[in-house]
């Protein structure tokens, strides 16, 4: 999941991002609203936090013009406590929820993880496919009720995967949702991230990651056993003239970026 931030108060945003980050989110951040405008007609994100009172150009012009370009992004406003009105304006302009200033980490990570499930469809906290299991809130993935030692980018991985259960997700879609600005991110590393997680799934057995060669990755259930390998039902289907590489195959090792230490989550910000 990639997140933007829109916020001047760089002490504030500081905070957010490593909060964001630790929780396993990509988090770009901008300091004014006309670069929020330029990266929100220029990238595709899942969730914008933007305050209403950024230099350059206000929030709620940003928010009109995003609006504007017909785009659907969930968008969480940040206000000063006694600004009302304001508020008012920004729903009316289509944000999707507000927090007013000063408020609690937790609190706003909690609305962080329920508009990104709203984004991406609403449905319920826990998601199943088969004996994989993926709680949204605590972000911890279980096969068969053993929990799986995932690392934070396996965990953006996986949760792309979740939310798009039938359908195939590429390379571009994958470095889009999990990577930030200057991260040098190539499609042989993405395809490591997929290595490292298929075999964790496949360790835990129910569960595969498909590959299909020049479209991308879904995932599928393991045939039981009297199924004679027959796909599954709902399962994405490769297309025939394109084989689909081995689930065994070996790629180039990559190393993924270290996380930045988590902001306790009582810390309140103004």
């Amino acid at each position: 999941m990639r997140i933007l931030i829109a916020e001047d108060d760089s002490i504030l945003a500081d905070g957010l991002v490593r909060s964001l980050r630790q929780s396993g989110y990509a988090v770009d951040y901008v300091k004014n609203g006309v670069d929020a405008d330029t990266a929100l007609s220029m990238q595709n994100f899942d969730l914008l936090i933007l305050d209403l009172g950024l230099p350059k150009m206000p929030g709620l012009e940003v928010l009109r013009r995003l609006r504007g370009r017909n785009s659907t992004l969930p968008v969480l406003i940040l206000t000063a406590a006694d600004s009302v009105d304001e508020r008012v304006k920004g729903l009316d302009l289509g944000a999707d929820d507000y927090m007013a200033k000063p408020f609690a980490l937790n609190e706003l990570e909690a609305r962080v993880r329920a508009l990104t499930r709203r984004g991406a469809g609403g449905g319920p906290t826990m998601v199943r496919h088969g004996a994989l299991s993926f709680d949204q809130v605590g972000r911890v993935a279980r096969i068969n009720d053993h929990v799986l030692d995932l690392s934070a980018r396996e965990l953006g991985l996986l949760e792309v995967l979740m939310q798009r259960l039938g359908r195939l997700v590429s390379k571009e879609q994958l470095v889009d949702h999990l990577c930030e600005w200057g991260e040098e991110v190539s499609n042989n590393a993405i395809e490591v991230y997929v290595h490292r997680l298929r075999k964790k799934l496949e360790a835990g057995g129910g569960v595969r990651i498909v590959t299909v060669r020049g479209l991308g990755y879904c995932l599928e259930k393991e045939p039981s056993a009297g199924t004679n390998g027959a796909a599954q039902p709902g399962a994405a289907q490769p297309d025939a003239a394109q084989p689909a590489e081995q689930p065994g195959a070996q790629p180039a090792e990559a190393t993924a970026a270290s996380t930045p230490p988590a902001m306790p989550a009582s810390h309140y910000y103004k």
